[in-house]
């Protein structure tokens, strides 16, 4: 089933995507953690503990038969947070009464990715001894969240930007009877290519080849990220 939305309020959030501004807690806002012990990474890998920190707004509600109908996952891109989603250029165009989004009647989850703001993340101590992970497995996690964490059975809707947009084709890939739409935005169902792809590359390699990197072990390995950064950019 297609899930219908209004033309003008997408064009409206890609405007939004990459417009900077402070996140406010609102009043509705609820945060949580989900830990899932002896996560499988794609990998192999396993972690004792994977926490995955979450907002949500409004409630769940479930038809006769149990099945969550008004749930919403967004995810958020490279280097974010849910709680970026909190604020006024976002919030404010979407959660209101009446808007997109309103929370009165839409159960809004706002979690933070693998690697990402207050979720599990190598700086959290393992640095490069952190598990590998990639797109696969911050997907699993999101669906583990959803239920077992929140015992969310449905959602009504996957929206995401840009890296949460590429999870949104690939939610759609691998579990197609959980949602009703998707909204990926700035972002395509492709591998990255071209330049993105050439950049990325440039940077990976600069860190590693830095004497200061040391394996990416130490607190000193900092240091010649930002230096390396700095050169590429």
């Amino acid at each position: 089933m297609l899930y219908r939305i209004n033309i003008g309020a997408v064009f409206a959030l890609l405007l939004l995507v990459g417009r900077p501004a402070a996140a406010a807690v609102r009043a509705d806002t609820t945060a949580g953690d989900f830990v899932i012990r002896n996560f499988r990474f794609a990998s192999g890998e396993v972690l004792p503990e994977l926490r995955l920190h979450y907002l949500t707004l409004g409630k769940p509600r479930r038809d006769a038969t149990g099945k969550t109908r008004n749930a919403v996952l967004i995810l958020h891109g490279t280097t974010g947070s849910g709680r970026q989603f909190l604020s006024p250029s976002f919030a404010n165009e979407l959660f209101g009464p009446g808007q997109f989004l309103d929370t009165t009647r839409y159960y809004v989850i706002l979690p933070d990715g693998i690697g990402h703001g207050r979720s599990s993340k190598p700086s959290d101590g393992l640095r490069a001894r952190f598990p590998r992970y990639g797109y696969q497995d911050m997907i699993t996690a999101q669906y583990r969240l959803l239920t077992e964490g929140l015992r969310v059975n449905h959602l009504r809707l996957v929206m995401g930007t840009s890296m949460g947009g590429m999870h949104a084709w690939m939610w759609g890939e691998r579990y197609p009877a959980f949602m009703d739409g998707l909204v990926p935005l700035a972002s395509v169902p492709t591998e990255i290519a071209g330049r993105n792809r050439m950049m990325r590359k440039m940077m990976i390699d600069a860190i590693r080849n830095d004497p200061e990197w040391k394996g990416g072990t130490t607190a000193g390995s900092r240091l010649g990220c930002r230096r390396r950064f700095r050169s590429c950019s």
